[in-house]
């Protein structure tokens, strides 16, 4: 009913969880958000833009955050069982 912290975490989890198994072969091209060969900006485009932001981060997610992710969710997994 209350929103705590142990509710934020598991959201923020959940959330990164969600990026971290994004495939770009399957998903992320077909919205745009793929990594090309061609990563400089276009005529007129900014380097900074939202879009490149967001591909970077969801890069940087999955490259990063995949080992550490595991060990997380297993003791999110074995805290649940033993203390639902």
């Amino acid at each position: 009913m209350f929103f705590g912290l142990g509710r934020l975490f598991y959201v923020i989890l959940l959330l990164i969880n969600a990026v971290a198994v994004l495939s770009e072969e399957r998903f992320l091209i077909r919205i745009g958000l793929g990594r090309s060969s061609n990563d400089g900006p276009a005529f007129g485009q900014e380097e900074s833009s939202t879009k490149s932001k967001v591909v970077q981060l969801i890069g940087a997610v999955q490259t990063l955050l995949r080992i550490p992710l595991i060990g997380i969710n297993i003791l999110v997994i074995v805290y649940e069982l033993l203390l639902g």
